[in-house]
């Protein structure tokens, strides 16, 4: 049951996204139901599919857990480790500054990275097709915005807003919801230790 939900949220989560790639079509979709309506309902699945994912894998690990692999113990390092620069990417996106310049869409290459890294660090089932999917949605997203001609952001040189004291907010925000992800919400929430045995 469990691993039936997560498998159908995660689905559900990257067709939802997927389906409005398109610029034509999300315009289509707002023109026809209008921004706000368009909005809710979009809002409204995601919600719904992050919900089946939360509850399908707690399910799941309490009840149906299938080891594939067992990862070195240094992959849990490394997965620690890539989840710094991951939060940090991903607070970028939200503050325009010389960072979101340079890696163009920070948000996605933050859910990257930190699929990547629970992928190196977890070897059930259940991981490999929760993370694998949102990598798989990120690569995938990346990609479509790379044929869009009209989404290149502006060149290198031109002026960022916010500059670097957006940058340093993003920094030190990051930095602080990463010690509350590790000592706090892993442990307690997730009931997963990232530090020690």
């Amino acid at each position: 049951m469990g691993l039936a939900l997560l498998v159908l949220g995660v689905a559900l989560f990257v067709a939802a996204h997927l389906s409005v790639r398109s610029r034509a079509r999300r315009a289509a979709l707002i023109v026809r139901w209008g921004k706000t309506v368009y909005r809710m309902l979009f809002s409204l699945v995601v919600l719904v599919a992050l919900a089946m994912i939360t509850y399908g894998f707690a399910r799941y690990r309490a009840e149906e857990w299938v080891d594939l692999w067992y990862p070195p113990r240094g992959m849990r390092h490394l997965a620690l480790a890539l989840m710094l620069p991951a939060v940090i990417l991903l607070f970028t996106a939200f503050l325009p500054g010389r960072l979101k310049r340079w890696t163009r869409y920070p948000a996605l290459l933050a859910v990257k990275i930190w699929a990547f890294a629970h992928l190196l660090a977890n070897g059930d089932l259940g991981s490999v097709i929760l993370f694998g999917g949102f990598l798989a949605w990120a690569v995938t997203a990346r990609i479509a915005l790379k044929r869009e001609p009209d989404a290149t952001p502006p060149p290198a040189g031109a002026a960022a807003p916010g500059g670097w004291s957006n940058d340093a907010v993003a920094v030190g925000v990051g930095v602080l919801v990463y010690l509350a992800l590790v000592f706090v919400f892993h442990p307690v929430v997730i009931g997963v230790p990232v530090l020690g045995a």
